[in-house]
């Protein structure tokens, strides 16, 4: 796996403290994108909580999830959440070390008591000490919050106090980028009152010997005001593979208002990823599960069709020079903006939600502007399956074949010659590639693309946009090959 350092510096550590009977939590932050530009110290809030003990509990849980591993936990993980302010609210996020699970803690404008909110995007110190002073906060004394320095520590700040180095894999950060596609997709499923949600969700397993080791999937049904478990995918159920990854919502039980459930409107009897969100005063918090418990996010390639078209591209260039930051994107005044039509402007929303530069909202249903504190363009120049399709195109392995005039319109074949192998790409009326290898044999198209098929893809958009192009495609940048290179070695499988 492909590891770089991620610095993070803080002008002090992130603490609680108590003053004049009313508690003081100081948030700091470290090195983010605002409206004026990369900032430092970037300061986003500073205000009283109207629920402060579901606020300090719901960061914990977010907490709880950047430092955990839900597969293979033997293994450290501990990565500062991700907070972005979108002027009427803040949304804390974090993503857990093994790639499965997804945490967002949305501090809604009626959770925000009476101050004014910034914009931009910064990493926030969580430190064990925090933790502590954080799991001991009661009772409903005021709590004033503070994201970034304060104007005494802004005026004095001569050079980082705290300094934090942690290895942040690249599979994380695709899986970031996959999380916020795949729940585009997602709706509304499940709506439970609050007396049933904590029934439910006290009932279910917390170890993962009690669910097969996490290997069996377990599938719920609405049923009135409640959740019938199954462990078949009946017609209405909702995948809830792994239920003790749901464990960080223990934290909040007790300020929840709802339970409500996102998922793909169909499966097809296959395990999907869900979100499940608990609504609480002023804010809610959402976790969502990979669809399986050793599968993260990473590896799901709802992101590949996006990344391989050119048109996406330019329309994300163009899309993202009019985002401002909005806690809720409207569409349609984006197309009217841009020009572009709603489909283009989702498609190059999908785009940047590959780099992290949108995420997406279920119970809004709606994108939100936000800049992860990362480098982004990591998550396309590292994906495996991508620079793959890409080193097959520039060795030539890709024949497109002309249609029969009985063919069916949109209708085409191509041959992609992989190592000694030669396998058939075959285009549907709706657009869907599948393919001979085994990829498409094992996922049918639920975990994105194979290369072959990317590959094809890419070959027929060249020979759309390039005149003398001919059936056999070949790219001879240096940029592509030099990518490439590595690629090939990926296997048939990636």
């Amino acid at each position: 796996m492909s590891r770089s350092i991620q610095a993070l510096a803080y002008a002090r550590p992130s603490a609680l403290t108590t003053e004049g009977g009313a508690g003081l939590l100081g948030l700091e932050t470290s090195g983010g994108l605002t409206p004026a530009g990369r900032e430092a110290h970037p300061q986003f809030f500073a205000g009283f909580l109207s629920a402060p003990q579901a606020a300090a509990r719901g960061l914990l849980a977010v907490a709880d999830v950047a430092a955990a591993r839900y597969y293979q936990r033997t293994l450290r993980s501990s990565l500062d959440p991700v907070v972005t302010a979108g002027g009427d609210r803040l949304r804390f996020e974090s993503f857990s070390g093994c790639c499965g699970v997804y945490a967002r803690l949305d501090v809604l404008p009626e959770g925000l008591d009476g101050a004014d909110t910034g914009h931009g995007t910064t990493n926030v110190d969580v430190n064990n000490p925090l933790r502590e002073a954080l799991s001991r906060l009661g009772g409903d004394d005021p709590l004033h919050l503070r994201v970034g320095p304060d104007e005494l520590a802004v005026t004095t700040l001569e050079g980082p106090l705290v300094e934090k180095k942690v290895p942040l894999p690249d599979r994380w950060l695709r899986g970031f980028a996959e999380a916020q596609v795949i729940t585009a997709a997602f709706d509304l499923r499940a709506e439970l009152p609050a007396a049933e949600a904590v029934r439910f969700l006290r009932s279910l397993p917390r170890n993962p010997t009690a669910t097969g080791g996490g290997r069996a999937a377990l599938w719920v049904v609405p049923a009135g005001r409640t959740l019938r478990p199954t462990t078949r995918p009946v017609p209405g159920a909702v995948c809830l593979p792994g239920p003790e990854r749901l464990a960080a919502l223990q934290r909040v039980l007790r300020h929840a208002t709802a339970l409500r459930v996102y998922g793909p409107a169909g499966h097809g009897g296959a395990t999907t990823a869900a979100a499940w969100e608990v609504a609480m005063p002023g804010m809610r918090l959402t976790l969502t599960l990979s669809p399986e418990p050793g599968r993260g996010f990473s590896g799901e390639g709802a992101v590949l069709e996006a990344l391989a078209t050119d048109e996406a591209a330019a329309d994300a260039d163009l899309v993202s020079v009019l985002l401002s930051w909005e806690p809720r994107i409207d569409i349609a005044d984006l197309a009217d903006q841009s020009g572009l039509t709603p489909q283009r402007v989702r498609a190059a929303l999908t785009r940047l939600g590959t780099a992290g530069r949108v995420g997406y909202d279920a119970a809004d249903a709606a994108y939100f502007h936000r800049e992860l504190p990362y480098d982004a363009h990591r998550v396309e120049a590292r994906n495996p399956r991508l620079t793959a399709a890409r080193a097959l195109l520039a060795d030539g392995a890709v024949h497109l074949h002309t249609p029969t005039a009985t063919a069916t319109a949109g209708t085409g074949t191509a041959t992609v010659r992989s190592g000694e192998r030669h396998y058939q790409v075959r285009e549907a009326a709706g657009g869907v590639l599948s393919c001979t290898c085994q990829w498409w044999a094992d996922y049918r198209g639920r975990r994105g693309p194979c290369k072959h098929a990317l590959a094809v893809r890419m070959a027929r958009r060249d020979r759309t946009t390039t005149p003398s192009h001919t059936t056999t495609t070949r790219t001879t940048t240096a940029t592509t090959a030099t990518t490439a290179t590595t690629a090939a070695a990926a296997g048939d499988m990636r």
